[in-house]
């Protein structure tokens, strides 16, 4: 049998959770709860198109013309979208990621980033996946183990899954502001949600609406974690980030092939704003031994 496109399969269970995790990109394949899909994943047989459940690191989103200016230098990255001449999600979606620790309901990837064309700086990578009572939390640590300062960003991409399509879905976001995007999606300002049909602060219905919009200011809970809910008819989806994450992108999937168009609803949490390399905005400068962690996660509602 010929080896998944997706490299290695390692499977996490707790309870009635299920999870699988892929050797490439260290992606989140799989996440159910007895038969309920809590995400709109992959099939074993496919690839993780429309980046599915991928690690956006080091930058999430968009860089416009692949080109940013850091500590004096100008640095040019390889033109990942093409249509639009820019550079998108990182460089290890695609990449193999190594077992560190594994067991019957976590495991633990990692990767070390070597200086190259574009990206001249070096990180070891961790992302850590645990089921636990409360559901799946996702943990990423990096350390620049470089000699000088580098940007950093860290991004996830899962799709969020009532079961069915998402128009009749039911959605909360809790910002109070949205990133305006130009004709390539790179922002050129934020404006208030409040009195817009971006205003997703109270519960309301998805519809037919398109998104592909990136949130911020982001309301969060007493325990410092903004949460983004998708709700059907039988049943809802939580996801949550820390206070690491201070945008969060939400796509409606319209762009996709036919067969993923608006199958899910991809509930994106980002360190940094899209063009956070060239813009500054959110990026954090990693000094040579500094960690960054971050964390987000799913829960059942």
């Amino acid at each position: 049998m010929s080896a998944p496109p997706s490299g290695e399969q390692h499977e996490l269970r707790c309870g009635a959770q299920l999870a699988v995790v892929t050797e490439v990109g260290a992606c989140l394949r799989v996440y159910r709860a007895g038969e309920r899909e809590l995400i709109d994943g992959f099939a074993l047989d496919e690839h993780a198109e429309g980046a599915r459940g991928q690690a956006l690191i080091p930058w999430p989103n968009r860089i416009r013309d692949g080109r940013y200016a850091w500590d004096g230098e100008t640095h040019q990255l390889d033109l990942t979208e093409a249509p639009r001449g820019n550079a998108i999600h990182g460089l290890v979606r695609w990449r193999s990621w190594r077992v560190l620790d594994h067991g019957p309901a976590h495991v633990a990837l990692g990767i070390r980033l070597h200086p190259m064309p574009g990206y001249w700086f070096a990180l070891e990578l961790t992302v850590t996946y645990r089921l636990g009572a409360d559901g799946l939390e996702v943990t990423t640590r990096a350390e620049n183990i470089g000699a000088r300062a580098c940007p950093y960003g860290v991004g996830f991409h899962p799709y969020l899954s009532i079961g069915g399509p998402i128009d009749a879905g039911c959605l909360r976001v809790p910002a109070r502001a949205r990133l305006v995007l130009d004709e390539g999606a790179i922002p050129t300002g934020s404006r208030p949600v409040a009195g817009t049909p971006f205003d997703f602060r109270v519960p309301r219905a998805l519809g037919s609406m398109v998104l592909d919009d990136c949130f911020c200011e982001l309301e969060r809970d007493g325990d410092g974690r903004a949460r983004i809910a998708l709700a059907g008819e039988k049943r809802a989806v939580v996801l949550w980030c820390d206070e690491a994450y201070r945008y969060v992108m939400v796509f409606s999937g319209d762009t996709l092939p036919a067969r993923l168009r608006r199958r899910g609803l991809a509930v994106e949490p980002m360190s940094c704003a899209p063009n956070g390399f060239a813009s500054g905005e959110g990026l954090v400068r990693l000094e040579p031994g500094q960690v960054h962690v971050a964390s987000w996660g799913i829960e059942q509602a």
